[in-house]
C-alpha cells in the first residue's frame, strides 16, 4: 500500500506509530496520524497545520485530554484502527482526484479531514479550527505546489 507514498508520507506513518507508542496506546488512530503529520515538520501538511497555529505540543496535549495516556506498554505490533486505515486508503483517492501520481502528506491530511467524527477532527475543533478551514488551506497550498498545466 505504501509504494506510492512519498518519503515524507512514509515518515508520517512511522511517526504516527511512534506517537501511539509514546502515548501508551495499543493502536494507531487518526489522532496519531495528525501528530505524525505535525512531527514530520517539512511536508505540505505540516506547513498548513503550523500556518493555522497548530503545534505538536498543543495537539499532543489535546490527545492526552481526549483519549488519555495508556496505562501499559503497547504491544510490539500496533494495528491501525478502522478509521486510521481508512485515512491511509483514502489518501490514494485524494492524490488520484488531483491527477498526482504520488501520495504526499497533503493527501494524507485531506483524507484525514473526511471523517468529521474522528478524534483528529475533535482536536482540530478544540484548537479553534474546523475541517473546512484546514481543507481550504491545504487545497490552496496544493495549487501552489502543483500548478495546473
Amino acid at each position: 500500500m505504501f509504494e506510492k507514498f512519498t518519503d515524507r508520507a512514509r515518515q508520517v506513518v512511522i511517526l504516527s506509530q511512534n506517537e501511539a507508542r509514546t502515548l501508551g496506546h495499543g493502536s494507531i488512530d487518526t489522532e496519531h496520524i495528525l501528530l505524525g503529520l505535525l512531527r514530520e515538520g517539512g511536508g505540505l501538511a505540516a506547513q498548513v497545520l503550523t500556518s493555522l497555529g497548530l503545534s505538536l505540543e498543543d495537539v499532543r496535549l489535546r490527545v492526552k485530554e481526549i483519549v488519555g495516556h495508556g496505562q501499559s506498554a503497547p504491544p510490539e505490533f500496533l494495528p491501525y484502527t478502522a478509521a486510521a486505515g481508512a485515512v491511509l486508503q483514502s489518501s490514494n483517492q485524494e492524490s488520484a482526484q488531483r491527477g498526482h501520481d504520488r501520495i504526499g502528506t497533503e493527501h494524507i491530511l485531506l483524507a484525514l479531514l473526511r471523517d468529521r467524527g474522528s478524534v483528529a477532527a475533535q482536536i482540530l475543533v478544540a484548537c479553534g479550527l474546523d475541517n473546512d478551514r484546514v481543507a481550504r488551506a491545504t487545497e490552496e497550498l496544493v495549487r501552489q505546489y502543483y500548478p495546473a498545466g
